[in-house]
């Protein structure tokens, strides 16, 4: 049975976010837009038109998380977590996305930009990431996660709904 928060503000947020160039529009695995954002509905089918007009546009090649980039956002992610006083349940990432599970009080998008923003002076500092561009794309996801059952299903996801774990070395 599914105990439901009757507060306004969630327990906490399951926030996805892709490196720059991973996932264009017009990608055969489908893409968001302003016009297929809810959940449940159909994303933007695929176009390989549109996918290759976006990777001209691109400012450089895709960017893709080696597993020194992965460390270094892993870190930053629980370096901010702990700076902000933010419960992190759970942190994965990948090639090419990172998710994690946190609790705050904070909106969704403030803990959206911390992690990116911390993620990205992480990846300069370890001499992963050299452009002025952000290693990221504009926006994220940000599931609002409104009681346990959320959150635990969320960390069960990010643990182990993402593949084998990835190896710290390349």
């Amino acid at each position: 049975m599914v105990k439901w928060n009757d507060t306004d503000v969630p327990l906490g947020y399951l926030i996805t976010f892709r490196t720059y160039g991973t996932w264009l529009a017009g990608d055969e695995r489908g893409s968001i837009d302003r016009y297929h954002n809810i959940y449940g509905t159909p994303r933007v089918v695929s176009n390989v038109l549109r996918e290759q007009q976006h990777a001209l546009k691109l400012k450089g090649e895709p960017f893709l998380l080696n597993g020194l980039a992965r460390r270094s956002v892993r870190e930053a992610i629980r370096e901010v977590c702990e700076y902000r006083k933010w419960n992190l349940y759970a942190v994965n990432v990948r090639v090419n996305h990172a998710h994690a599970v946190v609790d705050s009080t904070a909106s969704s998008d403030k803990v959206l930009g911390d992690l990116k923003s911390y993620a990205t002076r992480k990846l300069r500092e370890n001499k992963c990431w050299q452009n002025s561009y952000s290693p990221w794309v504009d926006k994220g996801s940000k599931r609002k996660l409104w009681n346990e059952d959320h959150i635990a299903i969320a960390v069960d996801y990010v643990i182990n709904g993402q593949g084998d774990m990835l190896p710290d070395f390349d």
